[in-house]
């Protein structure tokens, strides 16, 4: 190998992105020129600049909701070992920070994918769909005008719902012993509801990641509706307790 082609021992950034240019350095050790890993690179060991990345990317995962958790949570300690900034307490403060970056990418990414709805909240996200936030603005637009939201009641609720509104209108009175029987009934039924959604929620997936693009929608309304029973829910919660 010439000096003229010879690798240097130890790029800065700066130079890296000059001589490698900036698409290469997307591929390519900012330190020492190697082709590396995604956090850090398998040559020299040090750790990569933190760039903007989805979660299932960051864990090196495809874009699928019925993950793996063992191996997702295995992966989460790998990468929290190998990126923990105790272990570039010596680095450079440059690598200190991109490990600290790379640290909190970490958790945030694992925190999400962990928990099945925030999974799925997030991948509809990805696909553009921001229901939560499109709620939010519904119910600060209803506030601005000096009312509430009214959030719609799913169909196959409307009944148990209107008893249920009357029943918790009847406790602001006081709560007896048979009013606080039929609210625990309530809650009961309510949670099975909801082990039903997860059901339905988890079959949504299966379409989802099969390729069949009538599953976004049937995840937002099991969404809607999960958000609609756990409100039922705190609010019987409220008056037991």
């Amino acid at each position: 190998m010439t000096d003229s082609t010879r690798k240097p021992d130890k790029l800065t950034l700066e130079a890296a992105v000059q001589i490698l240019g900036a698409e290469d350095l997307q591929r390519t050790c900012w330190s020492c020129g190697d082709m590396r890993a995604e956090h850090f690179c398998e040559e020299c060991g040090h750790v990569q600049p933190a760039r903007p990345t989805d979660f299932f990317s960051f864990f090196g995962l495809p874009r699928k909701l019925e993950l793996d958790e063992s191996v997702l949570e295995r992966e989460f300690y790998a990468l929290s070992r190998k990126l923990h900034p105790d272990v570039y307490s010596r680095a450079s403060m440059r690598e200190q920070e991109w490990s600290l970056e790379k640290t909190s990418q970490l958790n945030d990414a694992f925190r999400t994918l962990k928990d099945p709805i925030s999974r799925t909240k997030y991948l509809l996200g990805l696909e553009g769909i921001h229901w939560e936030e499109q709620s939010k603005i519904a119910t600060e637009q209803a506030r601005a005008a000096g009312g509430e939201k009214k959030q719609a009641v799913p169909p196959e609720l409307l009944e148990e719902a209107f008893e249920l509104n009357m029943l918790l209108e009847e406790a602001k009175a006081g709560v007896d012993d048979d009013l606080r029987g039929q609210l625990v009934e309530h809650e009961t039924g309510l949670r099975e509801r909801m082990q039903a959604l997860h059901a339905e929620l988890r079959a949504a997936w299966k379409d989802w990641d099969g390729g069949d693009a009538t599953a976004t929608a049937r995840m937002v309304s099991v969404l809607q509706r999960r958000t609609y029973l756990r409100n039922l829910l705190r609010d019987i919660q409220e008056v037991l307790n």
